[in-house]
């Protein structure tokens, strides 16, 4: 049986929603709801938290993490790509239990309304192509490059970003997109070493409900996702 650790990297900075990280939905800060989550979930042999504030660690601590890993500044600034990130967490708990994972599984803090099954979902698309080296989630696109995404050039001549050999008269018409969303991302763990960048041959996507997928990036995300959340308890109240 394969060894799954959930990955939960939360810097203490943040430029859009200041301590976003920490900011209490429902009474619950952000990070500990992804906390939470993967502990319930029962999907997991191990839940790491990675980070560079001793806060966010012992929030995510209180909340079912039972690896806090401190991150070096080096990986914590804002332009810090991710997966460098990813593989510190995993490295430092392997070398602490002593043993390999076989999948490492990336869970955003910035999106908390992800399902269980969405997990789910994605471990199993991971397990079940035998191409696949990661999957990620992703939502329906709400405009396309073929339709209304447009580019302007230099001369202030407006274009769309992708052309298609005939015209399109409607957005039903154009290729299926998707937006990318870090909700979920699940790795095999060769490819969490040999991994420079995220979209890659061997990347699959599971795809969710756009409500699932909302990224707190700035205020209006969080006013949004509060909302969705008050209805919700409202819907499940008796």
């Amino acid at each position: 049986m394969s060894r799954v650790i959930a990955v939960i990297c939360a810097r203490g900075g943040s430029t859009g929603v200041p301590h976003k990280n920490l900011v209490e939905l429902g009474g619950t800060p952000l990070v500990a709801i992804t906390a939470r989550q993967a502990r319930r979930c029962g999907l997991f042999d191990a839940v790491a938290v990675s980070s560079d504030d001793a806060r966010i660690l012992a929030v995510a601590a209180a909340a079912g993490a039972d690896q806090q890993v401190s991150r070096p500044a080096a990986l914590s600034h804002d332009t810090a790509p991710k997966l460098p990130a990813i593989r510190h967490c995993v490295e430092t708990v392997e070398q602490r239990l002593g043993f390999r994972f076989d999948v490492a599984c990336d869970l955003d803090v910035t999106t908390p309304l992800r399902s269980d099954d969405d997990i789910r979902g994605a471990l199993a698309l991971l397990a079940a192509d035998r191409d696949a080296t990661s999957v990620m989630t992703a939502s329906p696109a709400s405009k396309s490059p073929y339709f209304n995404i447009v580019e302007v050039a230099d001369d202030g001549r407006v274009s769309l970003s992708k052309e298609t050999a005939t015209p399109l008269h409607a957005r039903q018409q154009a290729p299926p997109c998707f937006d990318l969303s870090g909700s979920v991302y699940a790795l095999e763990r060769a490819q969490l070493d040999a991994a420079a960048e995220v979209i890659n041959s061997g990347l699959r996507l599971h795809v969710v409900a756009r409500e699932r997928a909302i990224d707190i990036n700035e205020p209006l995300d969080l006013a949004l996702v509060e909302l969705l959340m008050s209805r919700a308890r409202e819907d499940t109240r008796p």
